[in-house]
């Protein structure tokens, strides 16, 4: 008796990012047919690295790894590949001088939450009196949970709404808040969804002592993690295609049949069982604008209401070796509205450990009037608001330079955003969602939440089609006691007021 093999069932992700590649790897491994389409030139996305015209290496930005990040460091380790370096400290700059340095808080005797964060965090000027203003803000921590309650209770609300209704001071706010949400949801507090501010500061900062510890890449992303990642896809039997730019999809009894690459040479369709879309915010509207079949579906049209936030990524290269105190530096107060951050990378990149002098990464957020400056101007911005912090800087030259600009090209959790964000699944049956915009309840964020959501998307896949089995997510680590018996007590208090006086939700 002869029995004919049952074709693959092909699968079509569009995107190679963190949840792209994951969603891919995955499936993959799994035997499905599997092709991952990206429009840029490699995978990557906003974090594939390249050269210079002299061979150096370059990527649009420097991207932390923070202790948290228990998926991403286990694929690390299933790949294969050593791509971190060590824990690093951090400091914080204003124009007065050093504000703030953070330990390794994992070395440090373990407290409750958040008790860690508050004691060992070391302030150089803030006072005890408006450090203690924070207190009361404890409530919201534990009042938002995550849960899609949660979300729209505090999503309507900016985050400095938030933090000044919880009594907040002016100065703590400046001075810690604000750079915090311009360096973690990359726009000042009055642009910031107060749900988005909650969730962020709770899992890389407030949930656990050593959450705040990070480190880094020893060279850009696109070389150490996604140049071997997208191997091991293509050994899979995966194909990663570059330069194919999604415009449309073939639709057929609302299940996507076909997807759409539109190029110098025509159209190119790629058949599909099942669809992963794993681009950015900026990426998919994009693609809804060119495709009829999504434009005329509201879920994908009211993607216009969301939008990303330009960034301007600068490495220098000086004619000397600069003291830098800690590898890994945030600064406020230079910029109104915007944050920015630098990097000695002769301590974090392999390849520049013997350079003769310092190459300084630069990353500006929320820079959109920096953008428009000449390449000369921003060389010249950067190294006086380096000056600002370290006077040496001032004093050097400049060699070479690199300057990114990435505009809308990070995730914008603007005030009321939340009712636009899209959940995994989508109105068409075999379309399924991913990246660090998407709605999902693992609680993660950034890079993490990405690859997250890559994955949930892949086991999606493998619920719909039937075949392989799906992929092992490790969940964040629990709530510490007192946290969840404060959010048991809230929740349950919260449903009682809720019967007596329901008006009070109601909106």
């Amino acid at each position: 008796m002869h029995y004919k093999t049952l074709p693959q069932k092909k699968v079509i992700v569009v995107g190679a990012g963190w949840a792209g590649l994951g969603a891919t790897y995955h499936l993959a491994k799994q035997g499905y047919d599997v092709t991952l389409l990206e429009a840029g030139p490699q995978p990557g996305g906003l974090v594939a690295g390249w050269k210079t015209p002299g061979g150096r290496s370059v990527e649009a930005g420097i991207h932390g790894f923070w202790y948290p990040y228990n998926n991403i460091f286990s694929l690390a380790d299933e790949l294969g590949i050593q791509p971190f370096t060590p824990y690093t400290r951090s400091s914080q700059y204003s124009p007065a001088g050093l504000e703030v340095e953070s330990p390794l808080f994992q070395a440090m005797p373990y407290l409750p939450s958040p008790m860690g964060t508050f004691v060992y965090t070391q302030f150089k000027r803030l006072p005890l009196a408006d450090r203690l203003s924070a207190l009361p803000l404890l409530y919201a921590v534990v009042d938002f949970d995550n849960s899609d309650d949660a979300w729209k209770r505090y999503d309507g609300m900016t985050a400095r709404e938030l933090f000044k209704q919880y009594g907040v001071s002016e100065r703590l706010y400046k001075e810690s808040f604000e750079p915090m949400l311009l360096v973690g949801l990359f726009a000042p507090g009055e642009q910031c969804s107060a749900a988005a501010a909650i969730g962020m500061l709770y899992y890389f900062i407030l949930a656990h002592q050593p959450d705040f510890d990070v480190r880094w890449c020893r060279g850009t992303v696109g070389e150490m993690i996604f140049r071997p990642w997208v191997k091991q896809i293509e050994a899979l039997g995966g194909k990663v295609l570059a330069n194919k730019r999604v415009s449309d999809v073939q639709v057929d009894d609302n299940r996507v049949t076909g997807i759409v690459c539109t190029g110098i040479g025509g159209d190119e369709t790629f058949e599909a069982d099942a669809v992963i879309f794993s681009v950015g915010i900026t990426g998919m509207k994009k693609i809804v604008a060119g495709s009829e079949v999504l434009r005329n579906r509201s879920e994908f049209r009211d993607l216009q209401n969301l939008g990303g936030v330009d960034v301007l990524a600068t490495r220098l290269w000086f004619d000397r070796k600069i003291e830098v105190p800690l590898p890994s530096n945030a600064c406020f107060g230079f910029h109104e509205t915007t944050g920015w951050t630098f990097f000695d990378l002769n301590a974090l990149h392999d390849e520049y450990q013997d350079e003769p002098g310092s190459v300084i990464e630069v990353d500006y957020y929320h820079a959109n009037q920096l953008l428009p400056l000449s390449d000369e101007q921003v060389v010249s911005l950067t190294q006086k608001d380096l000056a600002g912090c370290i006077p040496a800087f001032g004093e050097a030259q400049v060699v070479d330079q690199a300057v990114v600009r990435i505009s809308q090209g990070v995730s914008h959790f603007a005030p009321g955003s939340y009712r636009y964000l899209l959940p995994g699944t989508t109105s068409l049956s075999n379309v399924f969602m991913s990246g660090d915009w998407i709605v999902t309840r693992h609680g993660s964020w950034s890079q993490e939440k990405a690859y997250v959501t890559g994955l949930e998307a892949a086991n999606r896949v493998v619920d719909l089609l039937g075949t392989g089995t799906t992929a092992e997510i490790i969940p964040i680590v629990p709530d510490e006691p007192h946290i969840q018996t404060a959010r048991t007590v809230n929740k349950t208090v919260r449903q009682l007021v809720n019967q007596v006086l329901p008006q009070l939700w109601s909106y």
